[in-house]
Formats: C-alpha cells, sequence, structure tokens
C-alpha cells in the first residue's frame, strides 16, 4: 500500500425503527497511510457543514482492535474493541456527550492494493441506547482507479 492513499467511509446507524429508512453516511477523502510496529494508520482531515476549521483524524489499526481520534472542531477517542464497553467524551461546538461504544466485531481484511475495515457496535449516549452501527473502511492508493472501487 502507498502513503498517498483514498479513504472511503461509510457509517450506518440502525436506530431500531425510529427512522424509515436507515441511511449510510458516507465521507470519500485523500489521506495517508502508514504501518508501524504492527498497526495501519490513517490520517485524513473532514471539514463540518458550516465551519471552516478541519477536523484531524487518525484511524488505528491492531488485530482485533480499532481507535479512531478526532481533534480540531470536534475532540474524541473512540476505540472498538470486541466485546468490551468503551467510554469516551464526544467534545463538539454544540457541547459535549458521554459516548458508549459496545463493539461486537472488529475486522480487517488486506490485499497488496487495498485494505477494508469494519467495526459493528451498539452505541449509547449519556447512558441511553441510540443504534445497533456499522463503520466499513475502505483504503486504495491514491490514482489507482482499478483498485477504487467502493462500497455497492
Amino acid at each position: 500500500m502507498t502513503k498517498e492513499v483514498l479513504i472511503h467511509i461509510r457509517g450506518v446507524q440502525n436506530m431500531g425503527g425510529i427512522t424509515e429508512q436507515d441511511e449510510p453516511i458516507e465521507l470519500i477523502t485523500p489521506g495517508e497511510y502508514y504501518f508501524r510496529n504492527n498497526t495501519h494508520y490513517l490520517l485524513y482531515e473532514e471539514r463540518m457543514e458550516g465551519f471552516t476549521e478541519p477536523v484531524h483524524n487518525m484511524v488505528k489499526v491492531r488485530p482485533g482492535m480499532m481507535e479512531v481520534r478526532k481533534k480540531g472542531l470536534v475532540n474524541v477517542h473512540m476505540i472498538f474493541e470486541k466485546d468490551k464497553k468503551n467510554m469516551s467524551l464526544y467534545k463538539t461546538p454544540m457541547g459535549t456527550i458521554q459516548m458508549e461504544i459496545a463493539a461486537t466485531g472488529v475486522t480487517l481484511v488486506q490485499a497488496s492494493e487495498w485494505m477494508e475495515l469494519r467495526a459493528e457496535y451498539a452505541l449509547c449516549m449519556n447512558g441511553n441506547p441510540v443504534a445497533d452501527c456499522t463503520m466499513n473502511i475502505r483504503v486504495t492508493p491514491k490514482g489507482n482507479k482499478e483498485a477504487a472501487v467502493f462500497f455497492t
């Protein structure tokens, strides 16, 4: 895998029938990939609608575990470990939310030209169950159109 990559993130929250259809939230952005000490790192920036300050993101993946750190306009450190509950504070311009993430699965599949991550988890906010969620991340070399087949 090259240093310069294209990162496609797709998240789905199943709200348990609260909404008629669970629409995925998707982001495709350029980023950087590193592999050090048996750990995969993804670095990328995202912008929130209505704000100019970027959010700096780091995704760190080791066998059976994924961490997502956001710094800037939004600050959070989320840990996804199978069969474990992890608490974090999600700080936004609108206030802070206490989150609990109970991951039921964290998988990594990779080939020479791409990598896919998947985290399945239950999400609670301020002590209340909110949704069953899935986050998929596909990483491909930037500029490689053949490898850049994303989720269907």
